[in-house]
């Protein structure tokens, strides 16, 4: 059944088009209710703070989509055989069920797979109001020049604008993950591009935040902002490991901890386990990628974990140390550095304990899902500390800007 099906079928596009702005429209609801009589800055934060984590969410229900083989739960895209819900595919489901009662295609999987997508169609939504309403904003303005000149714009409307781009090009990679039938670089790209998605929209709240508050950015040591820029380069490379690891099944290549396989350097194929564009489970000479290069690929985003580690508690370390030296002087910004540094030693503990337990415990779904998300948290905790902060020297000009009225934070 699922081999007739064709892999693109646009019926049902503006049924779920539809479903996803009802979706879109509780938050939007909420946010209007609870900010009523708030400034539209104030809104547009707690808009984008609100989808911020209702992307988040949309990252974790992915991991648990690809960790449950539910990634063709429908076999064509953007519906399920043409529809907009498994409800109206039920017979051509259960064909595909009982010729394979384990999968791809089950009752179950399907509705897993279609809600991920139902999801993701709200979240590019409430994108879309974000982008529209800061345009609107800047036009407004524009029409009032003295409203403009007694306030600074809260951030650029190409912020929402390069979000709503990149949110179409996840739905891209979404379906390409259907119809080339979890090709590993396809569904790593994937989740690097949901990572993407929540720095962006982490950093326009950070700056509506801002903006709404009056606050500057907390002036840290040039060091710390170094090693800050580090650490989210190292966490960046070591979640596109993780996402390799995860698409090529690689996980239980090694079940033990700290040696793998009994040895502390196993046998590995490093030239099979990181040739990238090739289908799963084979390689691009059509043979069957072998277990050493599995083993390379779990062995290498093990190495790197302990650089990783290492790096995020000399972080945290680095920001408790930075918030001390502000406690007096500038208390607000000392609590954000404490809060920052406990942010990241208790998503390391997670991470580790996470990892071990994969590999230990035998890949256990709550474990492998906590995982992912705990990669996808410190991406935000990360942007977070990186839009909040500049390195000292540049921190007194923005003061001063900020006092002036000036300061133009999306600039």
């Amino acid at each position: 059944m699922t081999d007739t099906q064709p892999l693109y079928d646009l019926a049902p596009l503006l049924r779920l088009m539809l479903l996803g702005t009802v979706i879109a429209l509780g938050p939007l609801t909420w946010v209007w209710w609870r900010s009523r009589g708030a400034t539209q800055g104030r809104r547009l934060q707690a808009l984008t703070v609100l989808t911020l984590f209702l992307t988040f969410d949309l990252v974790m229900f992915g991991a648990f989509t690809r960790l449950t083989d539910s990634g063709l739960g429908c076999p064509d895209w953007p519906g399920c055989y043409g529809n907009a819900s498994p409800l109206g595919a039920r017979t051509e489901i259960s064909a595909a069920q009982e010729a394979m009662p384990t999968g791809p295609v089950t009752h179950g999987k399907a509705w897993v797979e279609m809600i991920h997508r139902y999801l993701a169609t709200g979240v590019g939504v409430l994108i879309i109001v974000l982008t529209v309403a800061a345009w609107r904003e800047r036009r407004l303005r524009a029409r009032d020049a003295a409203h403009a000149r007694q306030s600074a714009e809260p951030i650029s409307p190409w912020w929402p604008t390069v979000t709503l781009v990149w949110v179409c090009l996840q739905g891209a990679f979404g379906a390409w993950t259907v119809t080339m039938k979890l090709f590993p670089a396809i569904v790593t790209l994937h989740l690097i591009g949901g990572l993407v998605l929540l720095a962006l929209l982490c950093v326009q709240a950070v700056r509506y935040a801002r903006a709404t508050s009056g606050a500057v950015p907390v002036p840290v040591a040039p060091g710390l902002r170094t090693l800050l820029v580090l650490a989210m380069v190292l966490v960046s490379v070591q979640v596109v490991l993780g996402g390799w690891v995860s698409t090529n099944y690689a996980v239980l290549a090694c079940t033990t901890f700290p040696t793998c396989q009994g040895s502390w350097w196993p046998a590995m194929d490093f030239a099979q386990g990181f040739q990238i564009w090739r289908p799963l489970g084979v390689l691009k000479d059509g043979s069957h990628i072998d277990f050493a290069a599995l083993t390379a690929i779990h062995y290498v985003h093990r190495l790197f974990a302990y650089a990783v580690l290492l790096v995020l508690l000399l972080l945290a370390w680095r920001l408790r140390g930075g918030a001390a030296a502000l406690r007096a002087a500038a208390p607000a910004h000392a609590r954000q550095l404490s809060v920052q540094a406990r942010w990241l030693l208790g998503l390391s503990a997670l991470q580790l304990a996470t990892g071990l337990s994969n590999v230990i415990l035998d890949w256990p779904l709550v474990a492998a899902v906590l995982h992912t998300g705990g990669a996808a948290a410190l991406v935000v905790v990360l942007t977070w500390a990186l839009s909040a902060s500049v390195a000292q020297g540049q921190g007194a000009g923005a003061a001063a800007r900020a006092s002036a009225g000036a300061s133009r934070v999306g600039a």
